[in-house]
This record gives structure tokens, sequence and C-alpha cells, in this order.
């Protein structure tokens, strides 16, 4: 039975979906000494933001298949160790959109009106009406900075407002834009025109610090900032000094660059400064939201099934995988089959798609033909994470070609590869559910790929098959299904034969030595 660790106080609800089919551990409070002793007992590891998946922990986690974080944000796992390894990392990009979405507008509103200042100072008996005025958001400007979900449910309430409406996203389309009736404009733009700037940004080495002395510095004095995003994208000593100096008039912030802060942090204390300690996600609703997703993703990939919110492989809609997820297995043995037939080292490969499924999103299908290329010839496990950069690695050229044109098949995959000896070509469709291959290099044939084949090409004259047969069956190798590949070019055929069995070497050197046989090849599915 696969073992799970919970950790960071993952919502029982999730939890209750993993118990029933794997082992699950909870430890809510786990120290970083106790991960890195503990992890190589574990399948998959879920955890919110406190745990730190260290490349140290990574390293020792040798069952690890799958880590699940809880949230958006991924920034406390270091993916390109898990990565390497071949570990999904997965998140929920939509459970805590709109606990993000209405904290900011919270914050907002209680920047706006001095809520938490005048609250405090009610409670200890004041009464400073006029000290606390405050202004509305209506006709004001916001500037977003960041327009994926978050940003984008910000702004649909924003307009609520009356709020006048700019943003700023590198990937935005002017149709996105006039859907959630926002103004494009430069990032320079906002920093010098918005009365409220919030920020939907990941943390990257782009965005690290891009609001700094010399942003802040391009401000109103009546501007206020908003950053419940990631900690680190304002800079937190800049921004603690233009709120003291009033070049900014004050700053709602719910992430930092370390969390919990400590107590010497910089915009601790400062007055115009709302500080919340990482609550965008913090609600009943978000907490079973995300551990859900993440108990689902942890479900499917442990399942075998297609897992559809990892972050370090080719993200696939659900409408997507729908459409290819019966093409994956081909995808992979046909990826084997110009592996085992090739002459020499791959140098590239290209995967062409024909038909009904080129209207999809096909990355996951060409990272498949990937992972069955390498998977025979490599000694660590090769998978659908690990497989791009496996093949970056041996400087292995991917391309895709997508043509909508097909003659004979509703769908195609067609997978080129060069190498020293030349260009082998394997060629696959579906029957039903189940995958054909229907080419190899110029023969057409139609080939079940359920577990090995033998590919000889042959002197098309009476008695050579029979001879293959013959010493197949005095090594108890049964031949479960046999093809005939043709061409136009007469006197060469093609014999593909399917196989139980193993075959020694010492058969298959036999296969070769028959008279009219031109060499003969083992594809082993099993392989990949």
């Amino acid at each position: 039975m696969y073992k799970i660790l919970a950790a960071d106080g993952i919502s029982e609800k999730g939890i209750e979906l993993l118990s029933g089919e794997f082992e699950v551990t909870v430890k809510d409070k786990i120290s970083a000494d106790e991960l890195l002793a503990t992890i190589g007992e574990y399948d998959a590891l879920m955890v919110r933001s406190a745990s730190k998946v260290t490349a140290q922990v990574i390293e020792k986690a040798d069952k690890l298949k799958i880590i699940g974080r809880a949230g958006v944000g991924v920034d406390n796992i270091d993916i390109p160790a898990a990565t390497k390894k071949g570990i999904i990392v997965i998140n929920s990009p939509g459970g805590n959109t709109i606990a993000a979405t209405e904290h900011t507008m919270a914050m907002m509103l209680a920047l706006a009106r001095n809520i938490p200042k005048a609250n405090e100072t009610t409670q200890q008996g004041e009464w400073n009406r006029k000290k606390y005025v405050g202004v509305e958001l209506k006709g004001k400007t916001l500037g977003i900075i960041g327009m994926g979900r978050i940003g984008g449910n910000v702004a649909r309430r924003a307009a609520a407002f009356e709020m006048n409406i700019i943003a700023y996203d590198p990937y935005m389309n002017e149709e996105r834009a006039k859907d959630l009736g926002v103004a494009s404009v430069a990032l320079e733009e906002i920093f010098k025109t918005a009365d409220f700037i919030t920020v939907h940004m990941p943390l990257t080495p782009d965005t690290k610090g891009m609001i700094g002395a010399k942003e802040l510095a391009m401000m109103k004095k009546t501007t206020r900032l908003i950053n419940c995003a990631r900690g680190g994208i304002i800079d937190e000593a800049a921004l603690a000094e233009a709120v003291k100096n009033g070049t900014v008039a004050g700053a709602a912030i719910d992430v930092f660059t370390e969390e919990p802060i400590g107590e010497n942090h910089p915009l601790k204390g400062v007055d115009g400064i709302i500080l919340t300690p990482h609550l965008g996600a913090s609600t009943v609703e978000a907490q079973i939201g995300v551990s859900m997703d993440v108990a689902e993703g942890i479900k499917a990939a442990l399942t075998g099934k297609p897992v559809t919110t990892a972050v370090n492989m080719p993200p696939v809609s659900g409408a997507a995988m729908k459409v290819i997820s019966p093409y994956l297995t081909l995808a992979e043995r046909l990826g084997c089959t110009v592996c085992s037939l090739a002459e020499g080292a791959i140098k590239s490969v290209e995967v062409t798609y024909n038909g009904d499924i080129v209207d999809v999103n096909t990355s996951l299908l060409t990272t498949a033909v990937i992972k069955g290329m390498l998977n025979p010839v490599m000694e660590q496990e090769v998978n659908y994470i690990n497989a791009p950069s496996f093949a970056k690695e041996r400087q292995i050229k991917i391309t895709e070609v997508k043509e909508k044109e097909t003659t004979s098949f509703k769908a195609l995959i067609t997978v080129k590869a060069l190498s020293a000896g030349g260009q082998t070509v394997a060629a696959g469709t579906l029957f039903g559910e189940e995958g054909r291959i229907v080419r190899i290099n110029k023969f057409r044939v139609d080939v079940d790929p359920h577990a090995r084949i033998v590919i000889c090409p042959h002197i098309n004259r009476p008695g050579v098959i029979g001879k293959v047969g013959s010493i197949m069956g005095a090594a108890n190798i049964n031949i479960s299904g046999m093809q005939v590949g043709k061409t136009e070019e007469q006197g060469t055929n093609l014999m593909v034969l399917s196989v139980d069995n193993d075959i020694p070497a010492d058969v298959l050197a036999k296969v070769k030595e028959v008279d009219g046989i031109f060499g003969a090849k083992l594809v082993n599915f099993y392989a990949v």
C-alpha cells in the first residue's frame, strides 16, 4: 500500500479522500530535520507553505512519486530537483482563488478606511472620528499587476465599486482585457497614475523586488499598495521607508520574504501599514478546496492516471486530456519502436499529428513519445516529468508538427527519428480504443503493440516466414500475431511478429542468419 505524508495542517476532507485507499500519516507540525529523516518512507507528500521541500529532502526521497502543494504558490518546493528525479509536483491553482480575491478586497477597504487602527483605538476607549477619515474607492484608479485568476476576480469586484481599472500583464491579450473591463497599460503607467496598486504575480527572478525604492518614488503620495500574492515582490525595507516619509500613503501586506516575520521586521510598527499573517487562503472553504484538489491529484498519480495540475510537466486541460489520454500508451510505444529500430544515437525527433487530434494541446503526447524512446536505453527511470530534460541533456531536438489533413485515419501520430544511420519512422492510430502501429518506415502494417514485437525485413519468397516461425517454436516462444507489411517496391516485405515471451540474443541471432532475412530487431514495450 502506498504511504502518504500529510504535513502543515491539511484539511481533514482531503485526508478522508485518500485514507481508504492509501496509508496516510498526518503530521501537522513537522520539523525540517524530521522531514529529512522520514521522507524516504513515503510515496507522496502533501504540504502547505510551512514545510520546505528542498533539494536535500528530495535527494532522500527514494520512493517519492508526487508532491502536492495545497495552494497556488510552490516556491517552498525545489521544482528543478523534483523534476530531475522524476517527481511530479502539483498545486491547486483554483482552490483558493475566491479566498485570496476577497482578502485583497478586504485589505483594500481596510486600508482606505483605516479600519485596523480605528478598531484598536476604539477598543482602548478613544473616539477619533476625525483622525481616521478615509477615502472612497469609487472613482479611484486601481492598478492590478498580474491578471491571472485572482487578478481577474479582483478586477470584477473592483468594477462593482465603480473604480477605474488599469492592468499590467505581459500575457494578457486584448480580448481578455475587454472581457474584464480593464485598460492594458505599461507597468510604469500603473506606478505613476494608480491610487491603489495590488500585486498578483508569482515570485520569479523577474518579479523579485520589482517594486523597490525607484518604483515607489514614481507613485503619488496618495497611492496605497496591497500585496496578497508572494513575499519578495515588493522590497519590504524600501516600502517601510516610503510610508514613513510620505512617499506613498500606506500599504496592506499579507505575504513576506521570510515567514513568520521576525521581531525587527521593517514593516512592523509602521503607522499606515496593515499586516496580516498570510491569510489569503485562510478560509474554511479554501482549505477544503485546495486539500481536495491536491488529494485528487495524488490519487490519480498513484493509481496511474493522468494528472492535470502538475507544475513541472506540460499543462493539459480536462477537456484536452479526455481527447489525448487514449493515445498516451500508443505514443510511448511509437517512441519505443523508433528507438529500437534506429541505427546509432538519435539526434532529433519530429512528431506529426494529423486529423482531429490537432485541435487540442498535444504536448503531453510528445512527452510520451520521448518517454517511450528513452526508457529502453537509460539506466534511470524516465517518466512524464523528467523525459523532456533528459532529451535536452542528450541534445535531442524535439519538434511538433500539426496538419489537419489526413487520408486513411481519423487521427494519426507519426514519429520520425533521425540518427547516424538515417531516418526511422513509426506511425499509429486508434482502432476504437486500442492503439495500432500502422506504418514502420516505408511499410504499411497493422500491429497491436501490446507486449513485444520482432521486426524483420525480408525477401518476398516462399519459406522465409516459415523458417522464422520454426526457430521461434524450437525456442518455445509463442507467436501471438503476425503481419507482413508491403511497399510499392517489389521483392522486399516486412515481417512483424507479436511474441509473448522474452527472446534470448542467441535466438534473435539465428533469425538474422536465415537466408532472405535482412535483419531482426526486438521491440520490447515492457521497457516503457
